[in-house]
């Protein structure tokens, strides 16, 4: 499906227009931004108070009752794999896949309970959030700040590939300086703003488009091109190849240790 033929504009550019007008006119409205959670708040939620009892019976024995880290286990409140969960996505896998390299078995929890915990565990980063407020950040860095900054460099030139992209006196220089240090974990872990996967698209003319994946499923591939406009096919007439730009960061998610991501972080933060 092409819009070219039915639209005078880019489909993405009348959207915005549409959105203007709207705005002017009063009919949208902005969301308020929501008010700062309080730790009692949160901790009083049913799913939390479930989660924390299923933590307590499943993970306390190695993360300590209030998953500050226990004579096994380390502290998952400064897990960077909690701390960048939204919806149990990194946590889940992890509870029910287990991380037998680092003796941490799998569990067979139903999905209810997982999420309990999930619920538990954010709680619990956002009670400690709370606390290390009106501090000037200084608490959160030096929480931040556990890894080593030597091992975190040999990982970075070495196992984890990072000079194959990235260079300490090149596009990372003084990066510590450009974000404050709770950003620049969460950007060299999940650095997908304003980054977008990329599709090529074959037809059986011999033509090729190429734009932004918009879309991708087993029946339909679509893409938004460089004018903004929208292109679909069915994927069993066209031949196409996807350019993910992150994927080297998305496979280290999968080999990071708790150890690794900490080791990296303390290593960035030295390049100011």
């Amino acid at each position: 499906m092409n819009f070219r033929d039915t639209c005078t504009v880019p489909t993405l550019r009348a959207s915005m227009g549409l959105f203007t007008v709207l705005l002017s006119c009063g009919y949208v409205a902005l969301p308020q931004t929501p008010a700062r959670p309080k730790a009692a708040d949160v901790s009083q939620q049913p799913e939390v108070k479930r989660g924390q009892q299923q933590f307590s019976q499943t993970c306390s024995f190695c993360h300590g009752a209030t998953a500050d880290g226990g004579a096994e286990g380390p502290s998952l409140v400064l897990s960077s794999v909690v701390r960048h969960d939204k919806h149990g996505e990194l946590i889940g896998p992890v509870i029910r896949e287990g991380r037998p390299g680092k003796g941490m078995p799998s569990f067979p929890l139903t999905d209810s309970q997982i999420a309990d915990i999930v619920a538990f565990l954010h709680a619990r980063v956002t009670a400690s959030d709370i606390r290390s407020a009106g501090k000037n950040g200084s608490y959160s860095l030096q929480q931040l700040l556990t890894g080593n900054a030597a091992a975190g460099k040999a990982f970075f030139v070495g196992p984890g590939g990072c000079t194959g992209c990235h260079s300490a006196t090149g596009d990372l220089a003084g990066i510590a300086t450009h974000y404050a240090p709770v950003e620049l974990q969460a950007r060299f872990l999940y650095p997908e703003k304003g980054v977008h996967e990329t599709v090529t698209v074959s037809l059986p003319s011999g033509k090729t488009v190429e734009g932004e994946l918009l879309h991708l499923d087993a029946f339909t591939v679509a893409l938004q091109d460089a004018d903004g406009w929208y292109h679909s096919w069915p994927v069993s007439s066209v031949k196409f190849t996807v350019h993910d730009p992150l994927s080297a960061h998305r496979k280290l998610l999968d080999r990071y240790t708790n150890a690794d991501m900490h080791n990296v972080f303390a290593y960035l933060e030295t390049l100011k």
